[in-house]
């Protein structure tokens, strides 16, 4: 089977936490996404016969690692969907970046206008055609010798938004070459991880908060601001 890392399971959700480079759902590439590997987890695991139900409530960009819940039942599935539409899952990413923001702790309101061609985003001050509001919350909460730490909370959940927003700063995140990183990481990632997310359970209502592991690399060696 191949390599899962589970951070959170019962009978109606997994929370799986994510490797850079995994396909959350498949794609064009034909690679295995992390839902189906998911899906063979639970049916090896309670040897179901037959098609195994496992819905995907959100992504993760294929570069970045982290937190991903998935639900095992139809019931969650359909309150999960409210839920991440009406932004009760809180999400907290961390991400490392060359430059430190002029200002260390902040809110970032922009108007994200998608480029599906390009497959890329690009913020605006002022709302355009086509464009949707995107907000995040930003605070400094570390450094390493090279690259500066900020933990970003969404308020919105655009395409690629941590990412361009972040860029739009004068901070692309590491290895992020497709929003102006200098070089790219040498496994393809880009240095920014879903780090923690909180939220009541979609059927239980008990609170569920769950943190993914920091990478094991010399670079997310960081010390606290």
């Amino acid at each position: 089977m191949n390599h899962l890392d589970i951070l959170y399971e019962d009978n109606h959700i997994i929370i799986v936490n994510k490797r850079a480079g995994e396909i959350v759902q498949g794609d064009k590439t034909g690679d295995k996404p992390l839902s189906d590997i998911v899906k063979d987890y639970l049916k090896k695991k309670y040897n179901k016969p037959g098609n195994v139900f496992l819905g995907v409530s959100h992504r993760l960009d294929r570069p970045v690692s982290g937190i991903v819940i998935f639900a095992k039942t139809s019931k969650a599935l359909t309150r999960l969907n409210d839920m991440f539409r009406n932004g009760d899952v809180h999400k907290t990413y961390w991400a490392l970046t060359r430059n430190c923001p002029k200002i260390k702790e902040g809110t970032l309101t922009s108007w994200i206008v998608r480029n599906e061609k390009q497959n890329k985003s690009y913020p605006y001050d002022h709302e355009v055609p086509n464009s949707k509001k995107a907000v995040l919350k930003y605070k400094v909460i570390g450094h390493t010798d090279n690259y500066t730490l900020i933990e970003v909370n969404l308020m919105t959940g655009r395409h690629h938004q941590i990412r361009c927003q972040l860029a739009e700063i004068g901070c692309p995140i590491r290895g992020d070459l497709k929003y102006g990183a200098r070089r790219s990481n040498p496994d393809g990632s880009i240095s920014l991880l879903s780090r923690r997310a909180e939220f009541i359970h979609p059927v239980s209502k008990k609170t569920i908060e769950v943190k993914a592991p920091v990478p094991d690399e010399h670079v997310w060696s960081f010390k606290q601001s």
